[in-house]
C-alpha cells in the first residue's frame, strides 16, 4: 500500500478510535464511578503496554524518569479521572468538542512558559477558540436538565494538562522513542491507579452484571482507545507530518457527535455555533 493511502487510512482509524472514547466513558459510568473508571482505564492500558513495550523501558535514563513521572501526571493521570468526572454531568459530544482546545493550550503554554514564539494568526486562533468555548459552555441546552455545564471545567483543566504534557515532552523527552515514553508513563501510574481503585467499593461491586459490562467498555477504552491509539498516532507522525497528524483534531468531534446522536444526545444551535468557532480557532493555530 502506498504511503499516501496508508496515512489517510490511519488518520480515519485514529479519528474513529479517539472519537469513540467519549461514548465508551459514558457507557463505563453506568456501572462504575469516575475514580473506578479512570483507574481501570490506566490499569488495562498499563498491562497492555507492559506486554508490547516492556523492553523499551531500558532506553529511559535515570535522569529522564523524573520527566516520565511528570508527563504521566499531566498527560494521562489527571485527564483520565477528570474526563470521567465531567461526563457524569456533561454530554460526550460536548466533552469531545472541548477536547479540541488542546492545540490552543499547547500554544499558550509553549509561549508563556517555554518561550516559544508564535505568529499573530495563531494568537488570533487562541482568542477565537476561547470565544467558542464560552459560547459552548454558557449556552447550555435547556432541554437536558441533567447537564451541569460547570463540569465543563474538568474538561478544560484536562485539556490544559494535555497542553502542558506536549510541551514537556518536546523540551525534555524529545530524544526518547514514543513507545518508551508511553510505556514508562503507565508503569509509573499503575500503582497509584491500583491504590485509588481499591480505596473505592470496587471489590463489592465487581460481581454485579452492570459493573462487569462497564468494565468491558473500559477495557476497550484502555487498550484500544489509549494504548493502540498512541502507537498508531506515532506511526502517523512518522509517515506523514505533524500538521497532517494534527488534523485528527477536527475529525474526533464529528465521530463523537455521531455516537452522541445515536445515544440521543442533542446540542442547541448556539452550542453548534460554538463548536464551529472552536474548530476555526484550532485551524488558525495549526495553519502553516
Amino acid at each position: 500500500m502506498k504511503g499516501n493511502q496508508l496515512k489517510w487510512i490511519i488518520l480515519l482509524a485514529l479519528a474513529l478510535i479517539w472519537g469513540s472514547s467519549f461514548i465508551l466513558i459514558k457507557k463505563g459510568l453506568i456501572g462504575l464511578n469516575p475514580f473506578q473508571l479512570g483507574s481501570l482505564r490506566i490499569i488495562f492500558c498499563a498491562v497492555f503496554l507492559l506486554v508490547v513495550g516492556f523492553k523499551s523501558l531500558k532506553n529511559i535514563t535515570l535522569r529522564q524518569w523524573k520527566y516520565i513521572c511528570i508527563t504521566a501526571l499531566f498527560g494521562t493521570f489527571i485527564p483520565a479521572y477528570f474526563f470521567a468526572i465531567a461526563e457524569t454531568k456533561v454530554s460526550s459530544s460536548i466533552c469531545s468538542i472541548l477536547n479540541s482546545l488542546t492545540p490552543l493550550y499547547t500554544l499558550l503554554i509553549g509561549s508563556l512558559v517555554f518561550g516559544l514564539q508564535f505568529r499573530k494568526k495563531q494568537f488570533l486562533g487562541v482568542v477565537v477558540g476561547l470565544i467558542g468555548t464560552a459560547i459552548l459552555v454558557l449556552c447550555g441546552n435547556d432541554t437536558s436538565s441533567s447537564s451541569d455545564y460547570l463540569f465543563c471545567l474538568f474538561v478544560l483543566i484536562a485539556t490544559l494538562c494535555y497542553g502542558i504534557n506536549v510541551n514537556l515532552i518536546k523540551r525534555y523527552l524529545f530524544d526518547l522513542k514514543p513507545l518508551s515514553i508511553t510505556t514508562g508513563n503507565f508503569v509509573v501510574m499503575l500503582a497509584p491507579a491500583l491504590l485509588i481503585l481499591f480505596l473505592t467499593d470496587f471489590t463489592s461491586k465487581i460481581v454485579l452484571p452492570s459493573t462487569q459490562e462497564s468494565m468491558l467498555f473500559v477495557l476497550i477504552l484502555g487498550v484500544i482507545g489509549t494504548g493502540v491509539a498512541n502507537v498508531i498516532f506515532y506511526q502517523l507522525i512518522q509517515i506523514s507530518s505533524p500538521v497532517f497528524a494534527a488534523s485528527v483534531t477536527y475529525l474526533i468531534p464529528i465521530v463523537a457527535f455521531l455516537w452522541g446522536f445515536l445515544d440521543h444526545e442533542t446540542l442547541s444551535p448556539f452550542q453548534i455555533l460554538g463548536a464551529f468557532i472552536i474548530l476555526g480557532g484550532v485551524y488558525l493555530v495549526n495553519r502553516k
